[in-house]
Parts: structure tokens; sequence; C-alpha cells
């Protein structure tokens, strides 16, 4: 199921990989409606990392929402799951670094400009990000009208664990 409003988008999906890089095109199909192109590559990517983690680790099932909202400057990516685990923050990685898994979140932590987990007690938890999006071009079109929501709007009640992005290693030389 997809339901849009003029800037937030919702899809409701079980996590298998054919699934996954369906939903990667819709958020890059709504990110280019929204004149939001120079976010596509990272909120694609940061929604892969996502949905690759309800398919590996979620309990009891793989069903999923992922939510993407775009409020005044900033465009949160989310995915809430019905496993209340709460994800590990990511380590600095200094173990293989050929690793094909387990790097996840460290990828996000790299791409956004903030991210976090909310637990939602027995019905899940909800893993997010945030990006930066570029100023408004002077020729874009207006935003639609905006209509009443069929949903209540994402709310922020309580952030817990929220990480900055990692540094960036100084190079040598």
């Amino acid at each position: 199921m997809i339901s849009q409003s003029s800037r937030h988008c919702t899809v409701e999906l079980q996590a298998l990989p054919s699934r996954i890089g369906q939903v990667r095109r819709i958020v890059s199909a709504q990110l280019r409606y929204w004149h939001l192109d120079p976010l596509i590559d990272q909120a694609a990517l940061g929604v892969t990392e996502l949905l690759t983690n309800v398919h590996r680790h979620a309990e009891p099932d793989k069903m999923c929402v992922v939510d993407i909202e775009l409020l005044s400057d900033r465009l949160t990516v989310s995915v809430h799951d019905h496993d209340p685990r709460i994800p590990a923050a990511p380590a600095v990685p200094d173990g293989d670094l050929f690793a094909t898994s387990g790097r996840g979140l460290s990828l996000i932590a790299a791409v956004s400009d903030q991210w976090g987990v909310h637990p939602r007690g027995e019905t899940g938890k909800t893993v997010w990000f945030t990006l930066a999006a570029p100023p408004a071009e002077a020729d874009a079109p207006p935003p639609p009208e905006q209509a009443a929501p069929a949903h209540e709007p994402y709310e922020v009640h309580e952030v817990h664990e929220v990480h900055e992005p990692l540094a960036a290693p100084a190079s040598a030389g």
C-alpha cells in the first residue's frame, strides 16, 4: 500500500529482497517529484540499509512501514517494524575492511545528518534518519495545496539514541 499527501509518502510492505529494490525506486521517484534530486542517492542507500536490517533481523515478521516526509528544510526517512529489539549503535569499523554485513547503521550515520531509534514498546520500533534538504529552486513549481492528511502527522514524542554522523578519518599526508 502506498499513500501520500503533498510532502509525505508512506509505503507498507514485507521486507523481502525483491520489495527492497521496489521501495528504493519509489523513494527515488518521490524525491524527484519533490525536486530533491541531490538527496536521492543518500536516501536510497539509507532506506535500503534499514529495510535490509528488517529482512535480516526483525521478528516475529518482516512487515514494516517506510515513511518519507519533507518538513521545512529537513527530509526524514523512517522504517517501523514489529520487532521491539533496539539495534546496537554502530561501532567505528576497525575489523574486517572487506566485511559484507554489519555496516548498515554505520553507513546511515555516515551519509545522514542525524539518525536514531524510537522504541514503540510491544509494537516494535522506528529507525529513522534525516537529510538536509537543498534550498528550493526559484523555478520549481509551488507545492500542491495542502489537503487535510488522512493520518496523523509524524510527531516526535521522545528521542532515544540520537546519533550524529561519524567523523571522517583524517587523511595522512
